[in-house]
């Protein structure tokens, strides 16, 4: 399974973990929800199913909604076949959320990652992130290296679009700095928490533990609805 593959699968069963779905509204999410498959295909989407229902991942059921299944068979056409995850699938999935290797914190990967942090371990979220941040710092330094040496041979253009490359990768190293003094901040709170009160579960997203952005970009009190990633593809380089 190539890199590409295995992301979509991790997609689309973080997905159906939530509720089963049918093809078109799991198409849908991935598009809306995850935006780093918007390109993606139905050509793309099914293969990738019938594996999953082939490794006893996913089941196929028919539609739930009688009326439904009637219309299709009088229109002759076949009913939506719903998508639901399989207790190995669940499995399989939770051991994909816990892992913490260097294909976790690249782009796209990451990015996928990301939008199910609510599901994902407090520690595993900060060895993700802290493993990203890594990777965009060495990737920031070889920019500036690069830029030192070739800032003379390029024209006006070429360099702009260069320092637009490098400003996008300090935005994102520096929005990753305040998810992890939040995930830190949210462990610390936890930790010196008075004898008696509620105890969070550790795989649920952190209360408390994102920044809020106010309107003129300055965070203030925290929110639990994730933020949005940075679009790696905006101006950054491998």
């Amino acid at each position: 399974m190539n890199r590409r593959s295995g992301i979509l699968e991790f997609a689309v069963l973080g997905l159906l973990r939530e509720a089963p779905m049918h093809g078109y509204e799991l198409r849908k999410r991935l598009n809306t929800s995850l935006g780093i498959f918007r390109a993606f295909s139905y050509g793309t989407l099914y293969p990738c199913l019938k594996t999953l229902v082939a490794n006893g991942r996913l089941i196929e059921e028919p539609g739930s909604a009688p009326e439904d299944a009637l219309a299709a068979s009088l229109a002759g056409r076949r009913a939506k076949i719903v998508y639901r995850l399989t207790a190995e699938g669940k499995e399989h999935f939770e051991e994909l959320l816990s892992h913490t290797g260097p294909d976790s914190w690249e782009d796209e990967h990451f990015a996928a990652r990301f939008a199910f942090f609510g599901q994902t371990e407090r520690e595993v979220r900060m060895r993700v992130l802290e493993g990203r941040r890594s990777r965009l710092e060495e990737r920031l330094e070889k920019m500036r290296a690069s830029l030192a040496r070739t800032r003379e041979r390029l024209d006006d253009y070429t360099l702009e679009l260069q320092r637009h490359g490098m400003e996008s990768v300090e935005r994102e190293v520096r929005w990753l700095n305040e998810l992890i003094e939040s995930e830190r901040a949210g462990r610390d709170q936890r930790q010196s928490a008075t004898d008696g009160s509620a105890q969070q579960d550790s795989t649920s997203g952190p209360s408390g533990g994102l920044p809020r952005h106010t309107g003129d970009g300055s965070t203030g009190s925290t929110s639990s609805r994730p933020a949005t990633p940075p679009d790696p593809s905006d101006g950054s380089v491998n």
